[in-house]
């Protein structure tokens, strides 16, 4: 596709200059619009867009600086540039010009190499600026690509640091170290099924709207909500140095904030629950996951499907950790003696621990 040809407004009353500004112009390669009257002019920029005003100053009924004042009501000077084109040569008019948003000022008669070049530079900083324009807008573009994506499972300051920071999200997949778990309600089905639908979407959203604010405090991402369980996962989109450690803590607040969930539930009549969870940690592919027309951020690999299997064997107020997620955390992590489980999928014994509390690591470095 060419470059686009840029289109000038010619302004003057006398038809003589406007006829040979309008013809010298066109034959240097720009389109041009004529205007004998400054009433004439903002009809047609009214109408039209153009590039770039070529405006006399001495005009019957309105004059070029009028015009100039009403132009600078709707057009900024990078946006459209002015070039007063008169036989004022005096400093005073100059000035006067200027102030109001001109953004060149040349006399009759004119020079026409003059006038050319100074078109050229106008019009060229107008390029500029269009393009900044553009950019802006592709900036603005991502930035609600990435509100769509990770302002409904991350709080808005991980948005915000996402947004000032470009190179946390890389689109396409890139492998990961993180920390990753599973959250479930134990006996949900059977719970579900003694209940009407509202009243188990009314159970479901309080133990939701409580899980979602700790994993939040804690730098978690919420990847996805599926049936009554929880996926999220420690590390991205923004680095998280200590995330094996963050997704503990996590857990197990998330644990004691079931009694919040439970107090919800008595006042609305309704069961009291008990979760399981599961975390392990390792390397991982994220990033953006599915087709074209439907995608989601997600993770893939076999952590995570080990941590799953964790999870399932996780009772009712327990947390369940991987060894490898123990190692991470480092010291100060109220643990079990290793136990180990038989995971679906998984050819050999998975040594796991359950987790009671996470300590500050230098005080236990100290004793």
């Amino acid at each position: 596709m060419g470059q686009k040809v840029p289109t000038i407004l010619v302004v003057d009353d006398n038809a003589d200059n406007l006829e040979l500004l309008s013809r010298r112009l066109q034959k240097n390669g720009y389109n041009t619009a004529c205007a004998n009257s400054g009433k004439k002019a903002l009809t047609l920029l009214e109408e039209q867009s153009f590039d770039l005003v070529l405006l006399d100053i001495m005009m019957p009924t309105m004059s070029g600086t009028r015009v100039l004042e009403i132009i600078r009501t709707k057009n900024a000077m990078e946006g459209l540039p002015v070039i007063m084109a008169t036989a004022k040569d005096s400093s005073e008019d100059m000035v006067h010009s200027l102030k109001l948003g001109a953004n060149d000022y040349i006399t009759k008669p004119i020079d026409f190499p003059v006038l050319f070049a100074r078109v050229q530079t106008q019009l060229a900083l107008k390029a500029a600026n269009d393009k900044n324009h553009d950019l802006v807008g592709q900036l603005e573009s991502r930035n609600e690509f990435i509100r769509s994506i990770f302002g409904r499972y991350v709080s808005d300051t991980v948005v915000e640091q996402l947004l000032t920071t470009p190179d946390a999200l890389r689109l396409g997949g890139e492998t990961k170290n993180l920390s990753i778990m599973f959250s479930d309600i134990r006996g949900f089905t059977s719970i579900a099924e003694s209940l009407p639908p509202t009243s188990v979407v009314e159970m479901l959203n309080n133990y939701f709207g409580v899980m979602t604010d700790v994993i939040e405090q804690h730098k978690g991402t919420i990847n996805e909500f599926y049936g009554d369980g929880i996926l999220a996962f420690f590390g991205a989109p923004m680095p998280l140095e200590d995330h094996a450690r963050a997704s503990l803590q996590c857990a197990c607040s998330m644990q004691q904030h079931m009694s919040r969930v439970n107090e919800l539930n008595r006042e609305a009549g309704l069961p009291e629950l008990g979760m399981g969870i599961g975390i392990n940690t390792g390397d991982v592919v994220i990033g953006t996951i599915g087709a074209h027309t439907r995608s989601k951020y997600g993770i893939v690999g076999s952590p995570v499907n080990l941590a799953a299997r964790i999870e399932a064997k996780a009772g009712a107020g327990e947390v369940l950790a991987a060894e490898a997620t123990l190692l991470a955390a480092g010291q100060g992590v109220e643990n079990s003696e290793a136990r180990t489980i038989e995971a679906k999928g998984i050819d050999h014994p998975v040594s796991v621990f359950q987790i009671s509390g996470v300590g500050d690591p230098d005080s236990m470095a100290s004793a």
